[in-house]
Parts: C-alpha cells; structure tokens; sequence
C-alpha cells in the first residue's frame, strides 16, 4: 500500500485517529485548519485536492461540515469536497458517512440480527442527506471506475458516552482506530455501521464482520444505567435530530 491521505485531520476524529492509526503505513495528514503536522488543505479546491493525493494510493475522508449547516454549506462542503476526492482516481476511498444518514428508521425497523448496515438511505437533515448523497457517489465511482470504498456510518464517536442516546451508538476512540484499520484491507464496496461492541446496540454487526472490524469496548461499562425506550433518542436512529428544523 502507498502513501495514506487523511483529510479533516485536525478535527474532533481526525485526532483521534492520528493517535491510534498503525505506523506500518505512511500517512499524509491534512486538514481545513493547518497545525503542525498537518498540512493544509481545503477539499472544496480541486486542484489542491489533486495536488494532495499525487502518489497517493487511499484517502481517509473525513473533511467536511460536521453537524449543522445550511443546504449550500454541505453541498460544497461535504458533497463537492468527496467528488473532489473520487476525481483524483486514488484506488481506495474510506469516506466518513454519518448515522444521520438514516436517521428516521426506528428501532422497529430493526431485523432480528439488527439494522442492517447498508438500508436505504433516510437522512434527518441536510447534513445527513450531504452523507447520503456522498455514499451514493462512493457507489457510482466503485461501479464505473472500479474504486475500493467503505462507507463508515458513524455513530457517537467521542472519548466517552455522553448520553443515553450513546448506549446504542457509541464508537469509542480505539474502536474507531480499529474500524479504519479493517477498512484499509477492505475490497469492493461496503456500508458499515461505524458503532463499538455496544451491549444495547440494535444495529447489525454484519458488514464489521464483512470487514474483518472487530469492536471491542461498550458504552454500558460507563455506567450510564439502562436506557430509557420511551424517549425519542432512544427509538430513532437520529435521536432528536428529526424533530428539529431544517437549517438554512
């Protein structure tokens, strides 16, 4: 494998992963907002773009517009920025898709093994349409042009569960170092629920398993206490974010 492009390096995930990511690789760190260490790049200019991955083989994509934003915002930010990626023709693209990007299935769609990994797209706002329309361009690249692409649907990634909510979709620091290892081997195209071993998960475990993803830690063990079914958080995938306003 040669050189690693990891875009958005300098955010929330980005350092996370820099800290946890395996140094069998060489890797070229990148991000909006320079710092040592990390170069900088705007995923919106093309031609930047081009210049990053000369001599790359794979992109780690997680530059973009995280959370809110108006239409315009993630469609330059975050549909614009991925095409700007998949045109440079690298080999492999691990792309930073978001549990938002199906954020009003219920826990009622859920199939005895789970919510499976790759269901139809049902974004809860313009930022989850941004990752579900970016996940429909990973799949037109693998289809036309050949692209290794793993879809990584997020869940709550931070260094501790912060709510009730996160009791299902947590993905902690060292699980999320895992995913991306695993989809660094990956082949084909691959949506994947990017959650930790959680015990009150009711999402499929199947496409980990595709992957050869192997989570290891549970929200549970940071005594956050059992979840609550009847609050909303706990019944849609998207939690509140459905029943908020569309911003812009």
């Amino acid at each position: 494998m040669g050189d690693i492009l990891l875009t958005g390096a300098a955010g929330r995930i980005g350092r996370m992963l820099r800290a946890r990511l395996s140094t069998r690789h060489s890797w070229r760190f990148t991000d909006l907002r320079p710092e040592p260490g990390v170069a900088a790049l705007d995923v919106t200019d093309a031609d930047a773009v081009a210049r990053a991955c000369e001599g790359v083989d794979t992109v780690v994509h997680l530059a973009g517009l995280a959370g809110g934003g108006s239409f315009d915002e993630v469609l330059e930010s975050n549909v614009r920025g991925t095409e700007n990626v998949f045109r440079t023709g690298v080999a492999r693209v691990v792309l930073a898709s978001s549990n938002h990007a199906a954020g009003f299935y219920s826990r009622a769609d859920a199939l005895p093994d789970g919510l499976p990994d790759d269901v139809t797209p049902r974004p809860d706002s313009y930022y989850g349409w941004s990752k579900a329309a970016t996940e429909s361009l990973a799949r037109l690249y693998h289809d036309r042009c050949g692209t290794h692409v793993v879809c990584l649907r997020i869940g709550a990634c931070f260094e501790r569960p912060r709510q009730p909510r996160d009791l299902s979709l947590w993905l902690s620091p060292d699980d999320a170092g895992r995913l991306v290892e695993a989809s660094l081997q990956a082949t084909g195209f691959h949506v994947v629920w990017g959650i930790s071993a959680n015990r009150h998960r009711w999402f499929s475990a199947r496409g980990a398993r595709d992957i050869g993803y192997v989570p290891r830690d549970d929200a549970a063990d940071h005594l956050l206490g059992e979840p609550d079914l009847t609050r909303v958080e706990q019944q849609l995938v998207g939690g509140t974010v459905p029943a908020r306003p569309l911003t812009g």
